[in-house]
């Protein structure tokens, strides 16, 4: 067997398994899913990796591994568009192999020019739940096109899978924080209800549809190089307004 210093290196599923029990041993149940980002890193040939949870709407990056894996997830979020927002929709692995030329770049062109401008040029997006619900996604970015092969594909999976039973396994609430705080999902819940809520400011404002007033969302978002939430928040705080001449 190679060594882990060794970037083509790839453990089997039982030395992975080993090795992500020794890895999140001992860390807060908060921090397990940014841990699991960094192992995903660690034991596959890729450079980022992200976690996302699913939402009507908008995905709420939940971790990134570094701020190029941050910023590939809110991308996708405020495109609403690309290989982890597709692996949200379909509950089914997308496996974006080349965005440099190709059917992938043709799938999604603008995340695809979005990413191969910051270097990535392979996303491979896995669900996180079971075959009835997915609640989110793991996302793993690559400097290089091509396949993963199919261990490292089982060590993605696995990977995915002590994700989902680690969000389902993260305390909720009071009984958590004692300082009595509202817990570890609240933060990620404004973002999801600002957004709802700036959707619907913006169909009064505008006399649009939801899906409407969310396009118009993402779209001043993306030309002002900002992220869906972002713009979301100025909208509910009334210092952004959207007007019928623009």
């Amino acid at each position: 067997m190679r060594s882990s210093d060794d970037p083509r290196w790839t453990p089997d599923v039982a030395g992975a398994a080993e090795l992500i029990a020794e890895g999140v041993r001992g860390t807060p149940p908060r921090e397990v899913p940014g841990r699991l980002c960094a192992m995903a890193v660690r034991l596959l040939p890729v450079t980022g990796a992200s976690a996302s949870l699913r939402s009507d709407g908008v995905p709420v990056r939940l971790c990134a591994s570094g701020e190029r894996a941050s910023y590939l997830a809110e991308i996708q979020a405020t495109l609403g568009d690309g290989p982890c927002v597709r692996a949200g929709e379909t509950g089914a692995p997308v496996l974006a192999c080349d965005l440099t030329a190709g059917a992938d770049a043709g799938r999604w062109p603008v995340f695809a020019q979005q990413a191969t401008a910051v270097g990535v040029r392979a996303v491979y997006a896995l669900p996180l739940g079971d075959d009835s619900v997915c609640v989110g996604t793991l996302d793993l970015y690559r400097d290089t096109p091509g396949r993963l092969t199919g261990a490292q594909l089982r060590t993605a999976r696995l990977v995915a899978a002590v994700m989902t039973s680690a969000l389902t396994a993260l305390p909720r609430g009071e009984e958590y924080d004692p300082l009595g705080g509202a817990g570890w999902l609240n933060g990620l819940a404004d973002d999801h209800d600002e957004v709802h809520q700036a959707v619907g400011m913006i169909m009064a404002q505008l006399g649009v549809g939801a899906d409407e007033a969310l396009a118009r969302l993402r779209a001043r978002a993306f030309a002002g190089g900002r992220t869906a939430h972002d713009v979301a928040r100025e909208v509910v705080t009334h210092r952004q307004r959207f007007d019928r001449d623009g």
